[in-house]
């Protein structure tokens, strides 16, 4: 007997695959509630955390930053990668507002524990800090300390608000860290990435040909994508770039 054909739709930037998708808020040692969103995978329990710490506020970075986003849309169902991404005080999204003022990379600290707490509350496995320019900052300062932090990835780290100290004390920790440098980043290219990291012997910068800052382009956030899950779960890749109704 004749099998149906199957036809699978190339996955582009707007492409959302089935996942468990609820909102979720996150409550701050300092009486805030910060608004988010967790996905999880449909078939079956997650093998690993994604934890999105987002671009700069102040000026446009949200939980809805496109790769953070498509990282939400896509990881759950193409890796079981659990994804929960949140804004922190002061910032809005299409999901909401969360309360309190920008607090300079400062006094997110107590955002980032919140929402390692609703992980841990969650049990939610293996999680892992992934930062997006402002967003590698949080992770350089508060994910060396957590013991739930497996490691850390950074994508176009500016390394303002993070310097030697902060480098130090991740290296002292001994947990990994990848970080992904674009070729034509505004901030920090990878020679001067590769020198400043350094002072982390377990870093490893990977140099991403093309690209810039904002990681426009399907191509970039692909790598991007794959990067992440080699980190997360391996296993998982190569990452399918089609996807077929089931």
């Amino acid at each position: 007997m004749t099998q149906p054909s199957v036809f699978a739709d190339e996955i582009r930037a707007a492409t959302v695959l089935p996942a468990d998708r609820r909102p979720v808020e996150l409550h701050t040692a300092d009486g805030l509630t910060l608004v988010g969103e967790l996905a999880l995978p449909l078939d079956g329990p997650p093998v690993a955390t994604m934890l999105c710490l987002h671009p700069l506020p102040t000026h446009g970075g949200s939980m809805d930053s496109h790769v953070f986003r498509k990282a939400a849309f896509r990881l759950p169902a193409l890796a079981r990668i659990a994804v929960l991404r949140f804004n922190t005080r002061g910032t809005t999204s299409t999901d909401g507002t969360s309360e309190g003022a920008f607090g300079d990379g400062v006094s997110e600290q107590l955002d980032v524990a919140a929402a390692l707490d609703l992980i841990e509350h969650a049990d939610l496995p293996d999680p892992w800090l992934v930062g997006w320019s402002f967003g590698t900052e949080l992770v350089l300062r508060f994910g060396h300390a957590d013991p739930s932090v497996v490691g850390g990835i950074l994508l176009s780290p500016p390394l303002h608000r993070a310097g030697d100290a902060e480098l130090d004390a991740w290296a002292a920790s001994g947990k990994p860290l990848t970080v992904l440098v674009p070729e034509l980043d505004d901030y920090l290219r990878p020679d001067a990435a590769r020198e400043r990291f350094a002072r982390v012997p377990q870093a490893e910068v990977v140099a991403v040909e093309g690209a810039k800052h904002l990681w426009v382009g399907e191509p970039y956030v692909r790598i991007a994508l794959t990067e992440i899950v080699r980190r997360l779960a391996p296993a998982q890749l190569p990452l399918a770039t089609t996807w077929a109704a089931r």
